[in-house]
Formats: C-alpha cells, structure tokens, sequence
C-alpha cells in the first residue's frame, strides 16, 4: 500500500454543505438568516446573556454569600474497588494511577473513597481518605497513608 492509494471509508466523508448556494438546496438566497437586521450580517449577533442593552438578568440578581471557587483544592476521586486490580503489599500512589489510566490527569491530589468491596492487602497514598474507605482498607489488612 502507497500513500497515493489511501482513500477514506464508503461512506465516511460527505461533501461540506455550502449554504447560500444552489437551486432547490433551500438554503439559497438568505441562507436561513432572515432579511436583515444585526444577525443577517456577516459577523453579526450578539454575545451571550446581552438582551439588547436592558440590564441583563446576571447583573439584576444579587450576588450574595462566600465563593471559595478560585482557591479550592480538586481531587482526583478513586473508589476502593478500582484498588483491586493491583498485587497484594502494592504501593498505590497519585503516580501510579496516571501511570495506568484510573486517574486522567494532574489535579491538587487524590480522595479515596469507599465505594465497593477490596480484598488486596494494599499501601494506598492520598491527600485524603472516606472514613469507610479507611476502614476498608485496613479491614483488608492495608495501611492508609496521609501526603
């Protein structure tokens, strides 16, 4: 096989739907934009939330109470039946994880939680444990360790 003979699936690249053009496509002549006015125009339309110069609704509301969002910490959430896929006397930490796909990517730690059932005697490593996780883990005979 030559990269001159690579050609797409049957069926798998249709041809780009070009508004404004052709007979009988009906979407000639105003492209489905109306007649006139600021959202028939080329780069027309408004931003989202304006409503036409009234007071938008998210400046009439009150903003009321404590908002911790730009400080918070995020964690990367594991149950304890996804442990069960390691070795007994393992050490499981945020590491390991990203290494094999339970955790995505990179966040301010990791939160074990004790969804499920585990049967591996285990090290586990967070930031953070559930209460029922703890007990699970130990209950299996691992260690939790607090980072």
């Amino acid at each position: 096989m030559k990269l001159h003979e690579l050609s797409p699936a049957p069926g798998s690249v249709r041809k780009a739907w070009r508004k404004g053009r052709g007979i009988g496509s009906g979407n000639g002549k105003t492209a489905g934009r109306g007649h006139k006015g600021q959202n028939a125009r080329s780069g027309g339309g408004v931003r989202v939330g304006f409503e036409g110069g009234q007071l938008p609704l998210y400046r009439r509301l009150p903003k009321r109470g404590f908002n911790n969002k730009l400080f918070r910490k995020e964690y990367a959430i594991i149950n304890v039946a996804a442990l069960n896929r390691f070795e007994d006397g393992a050490v499981i930490d945020y590491d390991k994880l990203l290494e094999c796909g339970l955790v995505k990517r990179a966040k301010d730690g990791l939160k074990v939680l004790g969804n499920g059932e585990i049967t591996r005697k285990l090290t586990v490593r967070a930031s953070v444990f559930s209460a029922a996780a703890k007990e699970k883990i130990e209950a299996a005979g691992g260690t939790c360790e607090v980072i």
